[in-house]
């Protein structure tokens, strides 16, 4: 299985220095990918000016847009950035898509937060469109630069509702199933209902498989996992977050190693590892632990 890490972009204090380093520990240690989520509001960094920026500095890693809330974009656009991308990385991009759930992210970029789901296939269908050559309307030039993987990055869909799931089995090549607390039950959940999905839609081919949780290594570990669940979901309302926050348990070794195990025997092909802090300890510690 392979073993993806998110860099911190919701942590303050991030420099050049930080992400330079985060991306040279990443590529030179046992990791087969290194993903970016997306926010607007809060303090969040820009998902694709990280990700050029790690493309250009590392050499062997997968780059994954993980999760590109393509709803609140422009379909011509957000093709055009990530061909960009991929010419960057050689390649080496697989781009991750979804819905997300914060309405603030839409109204702070004016975008509509109805019928998503069903604007979301409708992009999808125009980026493949314009990945494969034809121009955005008649009479208007090609939209370039040309994706260096033919007919544009792999596509994963990060859905966790069954009819969601149903609908990405029309266009994605597989599923970002995500547990806070890396759920093997949920993920298995996931996977399962990817795979039915697949096998409805008359998809020969299985969907590809990636999991994904929170963790810890930094010094203080519990609480740090703990504070950064809570910040990030403290927008639905701080007394459920704070109970969500208290049930994480990926804040030990022992803990980390028996979850990426856990999901490793569902079957997935990868795995995404999601810190809680900036300190370049998480990732530091997680490369040794995994060697």
């Amino acid at each position: 299985m392979k073993i993806g890490i998110c860099i911190p972009y919701m942590k303050r204090g991030i420099t050049r220095k930080t992400l330079l380093d985060w991306c040279r520990v990443i590529d030179e240690g046992p990791f087969d990918s290194l993903s970016c989520g997306e926010r607007i509001t809060g303090y969040t960094y820009e998902m694709r000016a990280f990700l050029a920026a790690a493309a250009a500095v590392t050499e062997r890693v997968r780059i994954i847009p993980s999760l590109y809330v393509l709803p609140m974009h422009n379909a011509v656009w957000a093709a055009k950035e990530i061909a960009t991308l991929d010419v960057i990385s050689e390649g080496r991009v697989t781009v991750t898509v979804g819905v997300g759930g914060r309405e603030d992210d839409y109204r702070a970029v004016g975008a509509s937060f109805k019928n998503r789901f069903q604007r979301m296939d409708d992009q999808i269908a125009e980026m493949k469109r314009i990945w494969a050559g034809e121009a955005p309307f008649e009479g208007a030039d090609i939209v370039g630069p040309d994706p260096i993987q033919a007919g544009g990055p792999p596509i994963l869909a990060g859905s966790m509702g069954p009819k969601s799931i149903n609908r990405v089995a029309q266009w994605a090549d597989g599923l970002y199933g995500f547990a806070m607390d890396g759920n093997p039950d949920l993920i298995k959940h996931f996977f399962d209902s990817a795979t039915q999905a697949w096998q409805a839609a008359g998809r020969s081919e299985k969907p590809y498989h990636m999991g994904g949780f929170w963790y810890s290594l930094a010094d203080g570990a519990e609480n740090a996992l703990q504070d950064y669940v809570f910040d990030y979901l403290k927008i639905f309302g701080e007394t459920e977050a704070r109970s969500v926050a208290k049930t994480m348990k990926m804040h030990t070794p022992e803990a980390i190693v028996e979850g990426i195990k856990a999901i490793e025997a569902l079957g997935a092909e990868e795995i995404q590892l999601v810190p809680a802090t900036a300190d370049i300890k998480e990732v530091e510690r997680l490369a040794k632990l995994l060697s």
